[in-house]
C-alpha cells in the first residue's frame, strides 16, 4: 500500500487555498463534499472503506444481472447538475437522467392499483377510480407541499442549523405550517379514500421515517416530486456514481478505497487528524465525515460522545427501520410491472407500529420493487429482468435472528408476489441473495442497522438533528444522512452544500 500520509499531504501545482479537506466516507453527501472543498481550492482526499465509492449505493453483479444496492429514485437532479458546473461541465454530457410514468404503481392487497402520474391530469382521473372528490382534494394537498416546500427545502435545506436561535426564528413558520402534525396526518385532512391515504402518506419511508411519527415538513417531498419530477438513471445509479469518481479525478481530489478511519486525533477545539486501521495518520485543515453521525461519536471519537450537544438522550434516541433486500434475476420477462412498484399489505399503521415501535418481525409486509429493465434493458440478459426488494423490518435493535429469519422471510416475499404480480416467480427466478440489518451494520457501519440513521421526527430535525459542525470542534463537519436535514440523494447533497457555507464562513473568520 503507498504511504497514505504522504498521499494526503503532498503539494499539488493546482491549490489555491493551501487548506487540506479530508472527506471521510464515499457515499453522496461525500462527495459532493469532496466536490464542493476542490471548487473552493482546497487539496482534498477522500477516504472510502469500501471498494468503490457510492456508500450504500454499491453495484452488485450475478450471473449476468446487474442491481444497484442502494438509492433507486433520482429527484431534485438539479442538485446533481450543481456538482458538474462547479467545473464548468454540464452534467448531461456524462449522465441522462429519463423521467419515468408512472413515478409509481401501487398495487394493493385487494387486487387494485394505482398510478401516481407526472401529469396532474393523469393523477385526477387515477384517483378518481377510487374516489372523485379526493381527485379535487389532491389539489388542496399538493398546494400545501408547496407551502411547505417552500419554508422547509428552498429556504431552509441548505442552511445551517448550528444554532439554536436559528431554529427559533422558524418556529413562526413551523407552526403556521402546522409541522406538529405528522405526514399520515396531514395527508388524511386531505384524503378519504383509506387507499389513496395510504399512497400518498408513504414519502417518509423513503427517509427512513414512520408516516404516524415523521414531521409533516416531509410532506414537501409531494411538491418536490411535481416540482421536477421523478428520474432514473441510465445505467443505474452505480453509473451515476462512476460518473462523479471521474469528475473527482478530472478535478484533482485524490480518491483512496479500501480504507478504514479508525480514530480522530484532536487538539482543542480542533481535529487534526484521521487514523487509518493500518495505522496512517491524515493530517488535516478540517475533517467532513459522511457516515453515521452515531457511530462516529461511539467509535471514532468515544472520548466525545457525551459532549454533543442534543435535545434527546442516546437512550432515547429514534432510529430509522431495518431493510431486508433481495436480489433476483428472472429467466423471464415481467412487463406488467412497472419501474418503481409499491407492494401494500393489507396492514398498514398496524405493520408500521411493528416495525418502529414493537420491533418485531410479523408474518405480513409491504414492499418496495425495483425492476430496472422496464427502462434499461443492459441490466439484465435478453428476454430477462433484474430485480430487487426492498422490505422495511425492525433495526437491530429488536431481538431477530436473521441468520434464521432472512431464508423465511425471502420465501414468503417471493410466494406473496408470485400470488398477485409476478405468477410463475419461483420457477423463473434465479441468481437470488439477499442483505439484513446485520449486514447494513457490518458493510455501512449503520448504528443498530437502521437503513437511514436516525429517523425524521420533529424533535430529530433540523436544529434537533447532528448538527453539520460539532458544536466542540470547530473544524468537525458532517454531510451525511443522519444530519441536517436529512436522508434521501437531496437530503445528503443538501447537507453538502450546508457544510459548504459553514466552511466558507470558517475560511472568512480567518481572513
Amino acid at each position: 500500500m503507498d504511504d497514505l500520509s504522504s498521499l494526503a499531504t503532498d503539494s499539488d501545482d493546482t491549490e489555491v487555498s493551501g487548506s487540506h479537506t479530508l472527506v471521510v466516507g464515499g457515499g453522496f453527501g461525500g462527495i459532493a463534499s469532496a466536490l464542493r472543498m476542490r471548487a473552493r481550492g482546497h487539496k482534498v482526499t477522500l477516504i472510502e472503506r469500501l471498494g468503490a465509492l457510492g456508500g450504500r449505493a454499491q453495484v452488485f453483479e450475478k450471473g449476468g444481472f446487474r442491481h444497484d444496492a442502494g438509492p433507486t429514485v433520482i429527484t431534485a437532479p438539479f442538485l446533481f447538475d450543481e456538482l458538474f458546473e462547479l467545473f464548468g461541465e454540464r452534467r448531461e454530457d456524462h449522465l441522462d437522467f429519463v423521467p419515468l410514468d408512472p413515478w409509481y404503481r401501487f398495487h394493493f392487497h385487494n387486487g387494485e392499483q394505482f398510478d401516481y402520474r407526472p401529469s396532474l391530469e393523469d393523477t385526477h382521473k387515477e384517483i378518481a377510480r377510487f374516489n372523485p372528490d379526493d381527485a379535487k382534494n389532491y389539489d388542496s394537498l399538493v398546494e400545501t407541499s408547496r407551502q411547505i416546500f417552500d419554508i422547509g427545502f428552498t429556504q431552509l435545506a441548505d442552511k445551517p442549523f448550528t444554532r439554536f436561535g436559528a431554529m427559533l426564528k422558524q418556529i413562526p413558520h413551523l407552526l403556521r405550517l402546522r409541522s406538529y402534525l405528522t405526514v399520515a396526518q396531514l395527508v388524511n385532512r386531505h384524503i378519504k379514500h383509506p387507499l389513496l391515504r395510504q399512497a400518498l402518506s408513504i414519502h417518509p419511508l423513503l427517509v427512513g421515517g414512520n408516516p404516524f411519527d415523521t414531521t409533516s415538513i416531509y410532506a414537501l417531498i409531494h411538491y418536490l416530486e411535481r416540482k421536477w419530477g421523478v428520474f432514473f438513471c441510465m445505467g443505474g445509479t452505480g453509473k451515476l456514481v462512476a460518473e462523479l469518481h471521474k469528475l473527482l479525478e478530472r478535478t484533482g481530489v485524490s480518491v483512496i478505497l479500501n480504507t478504514d478511519i479508525t480514530e480522530i486525533k484532536t487538539a482543542g477545539r480542533r481535529v487534526t487528524a484521521a487514523i487509518t486501521s493500518d495505522g496512517d495518520v491524515l493530517e488535516a485543515d478540517r475533517i467532513v465525515f459522511n457516515g453515521d453521525p452515531p457511530t462516529f461519536y461511539k467509535h471514532m471519537m468515544p472520548s466525545h460522545k457525551g459532549r454533543r450537544k442534543k435535545a434527546l438522550p442516546d437512550a432515547v434516541t429514534k432510529y430509522s427501520m431495518g431493510l431486508f433486500v433481495l436480489f433476483f434475476g428472472t429467466t423471464r420477462t415481467y412487463d406488467d410491472v412497472a419501474h418503481h412498484t409499491i407492494w401494500m399489505g393489507e396492514r398498514y399503521r398496524e405493520l408500521l407500529d411493528d416495525i418502529f415501535n414493537k420491533k418485531i418481525l410479523a408474518d405480513d409486509f409491504s414492499l418496495y420493487l425495483h425492476r430496472p429493465t422496464a427502462t434499461d434493458k443492459s441490466f439484465a440478459p435478453d428476454g430477462c429482468d433484474s430485480f430487487y426488494v426492498l422490505c422495511p423490518v425492525p433495526n437491530l435493535q429488536g431481538d431477530i435472528d436473521w441468520n434464521k429469519e432472512g431464508p423465511i422471510l425471502q420465501r414468503n416475499i417471493v410466494e406473496a408476489l408470485e400470488k398477485t404480480i409476478m405468477p410463475g416467480l419461483s420457477d423463473a427466478i434465479t441468481d437470488d441473495f439477499y442483505m439484513t440489518p446485520e449486514d447494513f451494520k457490518k458493510d455501512y457501519r449503520s448504528m443498530h442497522g437502521a437503513g437511514f440513521s436516525i429517523s425524521p421526527t420533529f424533535t430529530q430535525s433540523a436544529w434537533f438533528r447532528y448538527h453539520n459542525r460539532d458544536p466542540h470542534l470547530d473544524n468537525l463537519y458532517f454531510a451525511a444522512a443522519g444530519a441536517h436535514p436529512g436522508a434521501g440523494m437531496p437530503g445528503v447533497l443538501c447537507s453538502a452544500k450546508v457544510v459548504d457555507k459553514l466552511v466558507a464562513a470558517e475560511t472568512n473568520r480567518q481572513t
